[in-house]
């Protein structure tokens, strides 16, 4: 980690935030939200910035709730942050509904900034297919399956579909390929 100077008034000092590494190189989604607080700032984007810190406390307050504190994971931030555009969403809806389109104009900007976090939501067929090689390496292993082996064909998928896709037409699409 380096640290940067920055030159002012003919004086070189030391900036207090430590420069970070590439995005790619960051392992989390929480460090990628404190990089891009700092990006934002730089390139005077309040709108970005204003969501990222509210996203960020949303997250602190998370972790700092019930009665000891914890650390949260990408799956539970991805999950916070699902949560957060829908609201947002909602809300924005709401307005519009209300005649206040300016200020629903400023809830789909925050939510689109938070989407921009969220992983790239599955098509059906990408489901579907996820569905398929799981009953199929099941079968496989010598199962037989039926309605009652819902549970073993929705572990797998869940842990592939993590939130990339409704989890109710998840199971309404295994058990359509079970019966």
């Amino acid at each position: 980690m380096r640290w940067p100077l920055k030159v002012h008034d003919g004086i070189t000092h030391a900036l207090a935030v430590p420069l970070l590494p590439d995005k790619e190189a960051m392992s989390t989604l929480k460090e990628r939200l404190h990089a891009d607080v700092v990006a934002h700032m730089k390139d005077r984007n309040k709108v970005a910035l204003t969501t990222v810190r509210n996203v960020l406390g949303e997250i602190e307050t998370r972790e700092k709730s019930g009665k000891t504190p914890v650390e949260l994971d990408d799956a539970q931030v991805t999950a916070l942050l699902q949560k957060e555009a829908g609201k947002r969403r909602d809300t924005a809806r709401i307005y519009t509904e209300a005649g206040e389109s300016d200020r629903a104009a400023a809830e789909v900007a925050e939510a689109e900034v938070i989407e921009a976090y969220l992983p790239r939501p599955l098509t059906a067929a990408e489901v579907e297919a996820i569905v398929d090689e799981s009953i199929e390496a099941l079968r496989s292993e010598g199962a037989e399956l039926s309605l009652r082996h819902m549970g073993a064909v929705m572990k797998p998928v869940t842990a592939r579909v993590a939130g990339r896709f409704d989890g109710k037409a998840v199971s309404e699409i295994v058990r359509a390929r079970l019966s």
